[in-house]
């Protein structure tokens, strides 16, 4: 049975929680692009398998815990949209960030091509085209 576009995004975010880079990076094309809302350097893109396991990696050296809380899923064309929160613990300092999330994940040929994360909701809806 095939996989809906949703299922794909709630398996990268598990994936992610797991801090399971291989799973995460199986379930993106070769030339995947992420462009994190909070990354270690400010703008920075991850490109391929490669990229993922530096985000991952990144994020182990930055965080004690770095969850991606998704509440809801919405569809549009050749992608999809989680919206929910992002909450971590800094490791050393313990500083805590909660903060809203918008996870745009377009996707081709049954992969993630490329995730975009914003820390608004109606930034998110916007950039993708979708309304609340």
């Amino acid at each position: 049975m095939p996989q809906t576009n949703i299922e794909l995004a709630r398996r990268a975010v598990a994936a992610f929680n797991d801090s399971d880079a291989d799973a995460f990076a199986a379930l993106t094309t070769s030339d995947f692009e992420w462009l994190p809302s909070m990354s270690p350097v400010d703008g920075e893109t991850f490109v391929g398998a490669d990229g993922v396991a530096a985000y991952f990696a990144a994020l182990r050296n930055a965080w004690e815990y770095f969850h991606v809380l998704a509440d809801e899923y919405r569809e549009g064309r050749d992608l999809v949209l989680a919206l929910g929160r992002l909450e971590g613990r800094g490791k050393g300092s313990g500083a805590t960030v909660d903060s809203p999330l918008g996870m745009a994940f377009e996707l081709r040929a049954g992969q993630i091509a490329r995730i975009t994360g914003y820390l608004d909701y109606d930034v998110a809806l916007a950039a993708v085209g979708l309304e609340r």
